[in-house]
């Protein structure tokens, strides 16, 4: 026998069961493990999508939907423009002057109104391949129409300046005086205020801009070296602003910082990589949000998402800054008019989809080279075979200090 044999007693089989219970214990403590590990792995993601969800929920509540604006649109409809390319997009930037609410009143006397002391018109080309922005003059002489006032009273129209055109009914107002001037339907607008632009550019991180003489504008609170130099917010305000002391005190020069300004904070969006970044695009999405008040369609991360989504591809050369042709009104040499046909060539082309081009310096008369032309960009809208026009103006591509 050998003497390996289960002792009388049964310990043997004992050891046997023992093992048996002891991998049961074994297998019930890893299934309770397992069970246990897939409990925390999913209560950490639905954390994780309640604090996602949380974040998006804020940023989206940040965004003050223009509804008075949309009302008074539709009640209007029948003599708005009609949209003539799919796809296409014109977009109205307005910049307020208000002196209310935050620390708005440290620009001026809150008189209870506010102008627009920027108008900007959006053009975003069929297939995002080029995106044009055509600065208005707050003092150009236009036809205004009767609008809603916020009281509820009702304007009589008037031939006046363009700011006047918010002031009397805001961003609905503006928009009808845009869209019988231009003849283009205006699909979005984006209004900021001062506050705004200062906690947009902070959020960047400041953007770099190239002057070709120091700046010392006490009014403006602003004084800033010649050469490269990065704007915070409260300094890119008083740079976009300035006017007296640069130039000839018009508004030809302001308007023209301000576009090489918007070129130079969309480089500045690329180049940093915020887009693709979460941890510097929360607090940029954060202001940008608690800044703008938008059309109810663009009012959304997810509306705002599409049009940065459409613009982020757009090359650098190919996002174009100009003003509309215009001269001394006739009357008021301190005022502007249209300067014919050109500006009404440059709506045509807008309104039809059909490519422009900008090129720096005093080309022709109006700040139009009638002698060069630019054939249609690859990409750009089939059919369209004559030249495209150039107009004075600049590239977000353009580097001031070259």
């Amino acid at each position: 026998m050998s003497d390996t044999a289960d002792a009388p007693d049964g310990s043997g089989a004992a050891g046997a069961g023992a093992s048996a219970t002891g991998a049961g214990l074994s297998h019930r403590r890893r299934r309770r493990l397992g069970r246990g590990t897939a409990l925390a792995v999913c209560g950490a993601l639905a954390a994780a999508v309640g604090a996602g969800w949380a974040v998006y929920a804020k940023l989206d509540g940040n965004i003050t939907p223009d509804e008075a604006a949309a009302a008074e649109l539709a009640r209007y409809e029948r003599e708005r423009p009609t949209a003539l390319v799919r796809g296409a997009r014109n977009i109205l930037l307005i910049g307020s002057d208000t002196r209310s609410g935050g620390d708005n009143a440290r620009y001026g006397r809150d008189s209870g109104t506010a102008r627009s002391d920027t108008t900007i018109l959006l053009h975003l080309a069929a297939g995002r391949h080029s995106a044009t922005a055509v600065s208005l003059p707050r003092d150009l002489m236009v036809q205004v129409p009767g609008c809603r006032r916020a009281d509820g009273s009702r304007t009589e129209p008037v031939f006046t300046m363009l700011n006047h055109a918010f002031e009397q009914g805001g961003s609905a107002c503006t928009i009808r005086t845009v869209e019988k001037l231009t003849g283009i339907r205006i699909d979005h607008h984006v209004v900021v205020d001062f506050h705004g632009f200062k906690e947009m550019v902070d959020a960047v991180g400041g953007v770099e801009v190239c002057l070709s003489e120091p700046i010392d504008d006490k009014a403006a609170g602003l004084r800033l070296p010649a050469g490269r130099v990065t704007l915070d917010g409260e300094r890119a305000l008083g740079y976009v602003r300035v006017r007296k002391t640069l130039g000839n005190g018009s508004d030809t020069g302001r308007m023209e910082r301000q576009q090489r300004f918007l070129g130079a904070l969309a480089d500045t969006v690329r180049s940093n990589d915020v887009l693709l970044n979460p941890v510097k695009l929360y607090p940029v999405l954060d202001a940008a949000t608690s800044a703008l008040t938008t059309d109810p369609g663009l009012a959304s991360l997810r509306g705002l998402y599409e049009l940065a989504r459409g613009l982020r591809d757009v090359p650098a050369e190919r996002v174009q800054f100009l003003t509309v042709p215009r001269e001394p009104y006739a009357r008021d040499a301190n005022r502007d008019q249209l300067v014919k046909p050109a500006a009404e060539e440059l709506f045509e082309r807008l309104r039809r989809d059909e490519p422009v081009a900008v090129a720096p310096g005093g080309h022709g008369p109006y700040g139009r080279d009638r002698g060069r032309s630019r054939e249609t960009p690859a990409g750009g809208p089939s059919g369209s075979a004559s030249p495209a026009p150039t107009f004075r103006g600049n590239t977000a591509a353009e580097d001031d200090c070259a």
